[in-house]
């Protein structure tokens, strides 16, 4: 929709004038602040001085584009002269001519959002400028149209002297500006010397303390590995003499001594246990952790465990239980996996008085990860500590602790175990009615990605064509994945302009689909400032939105236009159209218009 604002015929320098002072007045009435109208003003006035130079007569058409928030103020500036000679190349800043010819157009295209010229040497030269209204701007309707052409026609028209105390005094509130500002930079100047002293200084001290820091982590790594190692020896001898003991291998022990042979054992299991668990943290934080993946089903895994830890179960008011879905096949490290579901059971068995556990895996749809999880009808932990249990030697302190051992390592070293095989762990527990610890896992583990392939999310060998999917909803950017397999077209998915543009560094596409309303903002100013960009501007943009602004659209550069649902035969013949076919690939793809 195009409602028309003003017309303004270009017979002499007055009416030059009368076209910059008709521009600042409609783009005040539009709601553009004081430098927006300065620089459309400006615009109008250096196109409307070349038609008067170069043919002598022309007219310059205002209106409005678009029939949602923000609107488009549009400005033509036609004439039927000999047309622009060596337009590309004014356009490239390569033209010199003693007239300044050229630079009223690079001019105008700096300026406005939107700029386009056709010429020819028999209709003339049709410029259109292109400026977005501000989001704070009214809806101009057909009405409000009426009333804006109603206030220009009432507004006076003092054309010399009135535009001349214009001008005189937007220069002299730009000076003015200018001098604040300059001012301004002097004194930032000054203070950002001082900051880069200071922050120059910081830097050394900093990169003092991370040596520090690295090296401290580095000996307590090999503290931990070289204590671990030593502790193993004596007491593997501490409990092996113990159990000679017990065994009366040498004659009888009386009850006391017998008693007190039991807690040298019990001590030194519980040391073992911490050693144990000291050298497996040391050597994940030492990076000498190696994974050895196997295909494995999760049912004989369970199997396995159960077999295993029954006999933890000291009371028949307890009762364990496994459940595994049928033909679930993980490629993991198994021994891992099953030592975190080892610490998750044993922390259940110990904290649970009476009642059951259950141990579960279950496979989570389209995210390619099976959740194990652990629950139990035990004692709970409070909301403010299930923050610190994954934390080093952090224990829960509770009634029952004192009966049971424990070295507050299990947990921490279940979540880096978890991360290390490209997984998380979570809690969920009420005070008295128990707790659910659950590892995330994927089915297929991999080596960590590049960051070039976990922002792209596709292999790097896919040679077909990329096209970068900007929506918000993850249904339709299924939908357009499903619709570009078995193409020669890839998706490069985004929800948010700010994933496209990480994309976009990494990955070049060869056409955008875009959505105009992403997370309840619009995204025309995104599109402006693509088609403004002389690197990316011959990128082709496909909107496919459910805003009905398709004028405002194509007007701002957009190369397609669709409203939603958007067909799989209509993108695909979008995309032919504007890409190229895979034989193509190599050669640019010129600027197609497909409504």
């Amino acid at each position: 929709m195009s409602l028309r604002l003003l017309k303004v015929s270009i017979r002499s320098e007055v009416d030059v004038v009368g076209a910059r002072q008709r521009a600042r007045q409609i783009a005040e009435l539009c709601g553009f602040g004081q430098q927006d109208q300065v620089r459309i003003a400006t615009t109008v006035s250096e196109l409307a001085r070349n038609v008067f130079r170069y043919v002598g007569s022309g007219h310059v058409d205002f209106s409005v584009e678009g029939s949602t928030a923000p609107q488009t103020l549009l400005i033509e500036v036609h004439d039927k002269g000999p047309g622009i000679p060596n337009l590309d190349e004014i356009l490239a800043g390569h033209y010199r001519s003693s007239t300044g010819m050229g630079l009223g157009l690079l001019g105008a295209r700096k300026l406005m959002d939107a700029f386009e010229v056709r010429t020819s040497a028999g209709k003339g030269t049709h410029i259109s400028l292109r400026k977005l209204l501000p989001g704070t701007a009214k809806l101009i309707t057909a009405q409000a149209a009426g009333q804006v052409g109603g206030a220009l026609a009432a507004a006076t028209v003092d054309m010399a002297l009135s535009e001349a105390q214009q001008q005189n005094q937007e220069l002299l509130t730009t000076l003015a500006e200018l001098k604040s500002r300059q001012e301004e930079l002097l004194q930032l100047t000054r203070e950002l010397e001082d900051t880069n002293r200071g922050v120059v200084a910081l830097y050394a001290e900093l990169d003092e303390k991370a040596e520090h820091l690295r090296r401290a982590d580095q000996a307590k790594s090999r503290f931990l590995s070289n204590m671990s190692h030593e502790f193993r020896t004596p007491l593997s001898s501490i409990r092996a003499l113990a159990k000679l003991l017990l065994d009366r291998v040498d004659g009888d022990l009386g009850v006391e001594q017998e008693k007190q042979v039991r807690f040298i054992l019990d001590g030194a299991n519980s040391l073992t246990e911490l050693v144990n668990d000291l050298l497996d943290m040391a050597k994940i934080e030492a990076g000498k952790v190696e994974i050895r993946p196997s295909v494995f089903q999760v049912a004989d895994m369970f199997s396995a465990l159960r077999g295993m830890l029954r006999p933890l179960l000291v009371s028949d008011r307890l009762q364990l239980s496994f459940q595994a879905p049928a033909d679930c096949e993980m490629y993991s490290d198994e021994g891992k996996v099953s030592q975190i579901l080892r610490n998750f059971i044993s922390n259940a068995i110990k904290f649970t008085e009476g009642g059951s556990i259950v141990v579960k895996a279950e496979v989570v749809p389209k995210t390619g990860a099976v959740r194990f999880s652990v629950t139990d009808t035990g004692i709970g932990i409070p909301i403010d500590q299930q923050s610190i249990i994954f934390e080093e030697f952090s224990q829960v302190e509770n009634h029952l602790q004192r009966n049971v051992k424990g070295t507050g390592l299990g947990l921490p070293l279940c979540r880096q175990l978890a991360t290390l095989l490209g997984g998380s762990v979570a809690v969920s527990s009420r005070p008295g009615s128990g707790s659910t610890f659950s590892a995330s896992l994927p089915l297929m583990h991999s080596a960590p990605q590049t960051p070039r392939e976990e922002i792209t999310g596709i292999a790097l060998d896919d040679v077909r064509l990329p096209v970068l999917v900007i929506e918000d909803r993850p249904e339709l950017r299924l939908l357009y994945e499903r619709y570009l397999h078995q193409s020669e077209f890839r998706l490069l998915a985004a929800s948010t302009l700010n994933e496209a543009e990480t994309i976009w560094r990494n990955v070049e596409p060869r056409a955008v689909l875009l959505d105009i309303l992403l997370e309840g903002k619009d995204s025309w100013h995104w599109l402006v400032q693509i088609k403004n960009d002389e690197s990316r501007r011959h990128v082709p943009i496909i909107i496919a939105s459910d805003v009905d602004d398709k004028n405002k659209a194509m007007g701002l550069g957009a190369d397609a236009y669709f409203l939603k649902p958007l067909g799989r035969d209509e993108l695909l013949a979008a995309l032919r159209s504007l890409v190229g076919s895979e034989g193509d690939r190599n050669e640019m793809p010129s600027r197609a218009v497909i409504t």
